[in-house]
């Protein structure tokens, strides 16, 4: 799949919550292709930041043309972002990486299980799998795009604070809702994806892992997001993975925390 550097049009972005941001970007090419998973480079107009800022993709709408991205603030480059308005242009590289399968969740039940800035990521895929679905989602307090995910399947919610859902973790929901399902796809910080992979192996179910690692040239040249694998890798003969061009989805059992 074809990686494009373009400038594209800001059509639209409001604020959804404490230092969390939804974008609108219309660009045909990038939207048409791509997957549930997959995520864009934004490159700031800062001369002086010249690395990208990986952001995955929330939804896609190919009629029109866009995509949206939902990101928190975590330094300048994010920052500068959330300034721009409609007809602003900004500089994307993209759809990058990997995907999650959706063949795998074919007539089954599938658990979409996001946590903080790694809940954005599994409205787009819910939105394309066809099977039976239940989102669990997780905060620390604050709720953003869960209203979304409501008429897509069951929802369930878990913050930290108990002001929303169950008081704790998306496992902890889990286990008080007894929610069961054959397979998972998950992104979010990576204890909670610990937590989740002992689980699947525990009951023994799929389970597909989006990683959030920081990225420098998010095309997988620099080595800068290497992750453990059980795997040995054809080309350093080290058990790396590169989470910008093999992932950032990996099964469960391909990576090690």
């Amino acid at each position: 799949m074809a990686k494009k550097l373009e400038k594209a049009m800001v059509t639209g972005q409001e604020k959804l919550g404490d230092g969390v941001f939804g974008m609108w970007i219309e660009t045909k090419d990038i939207t048409d292709q791509a997957k549930p998973g997959q995520f864009i480079s934004l490159y700031s107009q800062d001369g002086s930041r010249l690395l990208p800022r990986p952001i995955s993709i929330c939804e896609t709408d190919k009629k029109t043309g866009r995509l949206r991205i939902v990101y928190r603030i975590v330094g300048k480059g994010t920052e500068e972002f959330s300034h721009y308005q409609a007809g602003d242009y900004v500089t994307i590289m993209g759809p990058l990486g990997n995907g999650f399968p959706l063949e795998c969740a074919n007539g089954k039940k599938a658990l979409l299980i996001g946590g903080g800035i790694g809940i954005p990521p599994m409205l787009e895929l819910a939105k394309n799998l066809s099977c039976e679905k239940q989102m669990i989602l997780g905060y620390r307090n604050e709720l953003f795009l869960n209203e979304a995910f409501v008429p897509l399947g069951t929802t369930y919610l878990a913050t930290e604070d108990g002001s929303s859902g169950t008081k704790g973790t998306v496992m902890d929901a889990i286990k008080e809702y007894g929610i069961k399902g054959d397979v998972i796809y998950a992104c979010g910080p990576t204890p909670m994806l610990k937590a989740l992979k002992a689980y699947a192996l525990e009951n023994h179910l799929e389970c597909y892992l989006s990683l959030e690692e920081k990225m420098a040239c998010g095309i997988g040249a620099c080595l800068a997001c290497v992750c453990k694998s059980k795997e040995v890798d054809e080309h350093s003969g080290v058990h790396n993975k590169r989470v910008c061009k093999d992932g950032p989805v990996f099964s469960a059992e391909e990576v090690e925390f």
